[in-house]
């Protein structure tokens, strides 16, 4: 058996060296695809260091990335969005990944602007769940929220609910979505927990209401 003090050290560590691992792993997935494509070859010179290649290549996907986004807010933008929206929702199949895979990029990508401040639901037997607000609104005067699951946000429902059904919070998207993205796991002990002071004898102690 291991020391528990071993225990513990072996956890900061993974915790502080774990995400480090992750991240190098996504960076290096990203450096082999890049050069894994063939026309890139054909496009640089063939005595081009391999840093450069993925370098420039990058430096396109940003700037293409950019246009399409400036495009995205005028109204030509608008126009091509509902077309290829109208275009794969008439394909059988393909219309289920595109939806799915626009509305995980809208909820992971887009800011506090479009997917607003989370909101707290409860569903049945006085259980709550955590759901953010869309900024949209039905004919009937229901607000649309969408309610993810945990710990992939990329799924979820989109739910229509009466104002006065759910609760307001002064939580922030990002404390929500690590919360979610955890599976709860990230959920920070509240600080502000009530102390009871006893004395017993000649000293004195504290416990919390949760002792």
């Amino acid at each position: 058996m291991l020391p528990s003090s071993w225990k513990r050290d072996f956890a900061s560590g993974l915790i502080v060296l774990g995400p480090i691992l992750v991240v190098a792993f996504v960076v290096a997935y990203v450096y082999t695809a890049i050069l894994s494509i063939g026309v890139l070859a054909q496009v640089f010179p063939q005595d081009t260091p391999q840093p450069v290649i993925v370098l420039v290549t990058m430096v396109i996907f940003v700037l293409l990335v950019l246009s399409v986004g400036y495009l995205m807010r005028t109204t030509v933008g608008d126009i091509v969005e509902r077309t290829l929206d109208d275009l794969f929702n008439h394909l059988p199949g393909l219309r289920i990944v595109y939806n799915a895979s626009k509305m995980a990029a809208e909820t992971a990508l887009s800011g506090t602007e479009d997917l607003q401040a989370p909101v707290k639901l409860e569903t049945w037997n006085g259980m709550r769940m955590t759901a953010f607000k869309t900024g949209k609104s039905t004919k009937d005067g229901r607000d649309v929220l969408f309610l993810p699951t945990a710990p992939n946000i990329t799924t979820g429902f989109v739910i229509e609910v009466d104002p006065g059904n759910y609760e307001k919070t002064d939580e922030t998207v990002e404390d929500a979505l690590t919360r979610i993205l955890s599976a709860g796991f990230g959920e920070s002990r509240d600080q502000s927990i009530p102390i009871n002071i006893t004395e017993e004898g000649d000293s004195v102690v504290a416990t919390d209401d949760d002792d």
